[in-house]
């Protein structure tokens, strides 16, 4: 499902950014709260679990997303996301609306995630 190639230890780094937002920021979990944050420009980063099925349920967010001009990223489970999400459930995506304690590094995965896009 992932349509890039992301380096060794990217998904880590996304899942970190993630637990450091909900200190101090604010995070937005499930799909239809991650496409209300994308189409009111609240989002910083999205991120989507390839696991998810069927695959229609988040196949909107990177076209939304890229309209937006908001980076999105992929991780494999939607286990992993929910629990760096702070939630005993898995979920299938979530956005991050404010960063909080992860800003740096929420800006850093922005930049990383666009260069990888633009090969």
């Amino acid at each position: 499902m992932a349509k890039i190639d992301y380096p060794e230890g990217f998904q880590e780094k996304v899942l970190q950014a993630i637990e450091g937002a909900r200190n101090g920021g604010k995070i937005r979990i499930g799909t239809n709260e991650t496409t209300k944050a994308v189409e009111r420009s609240q989002a910083k980063l999205v991120v989507i679990a390839e696991d998810v099925q069927p695959q229609e349920v988040v196949m909107h967010l990177p076209i939304i997303c890229d309209e937006k001009n908001i980076p999105y990223a992929y991780v494999k489970s939607k286990t992993e996301l929910g629990r760096a999400a702070g939630i005993d459930v898995s979920t299938a995506a979530i956005a991050i609306a404010m960063e909080g304690d992860a800003k740096k590094q929420i800006d850093d995965l922005a930049k990383t995630i666009r260069s990888l896009k633009a090969k």
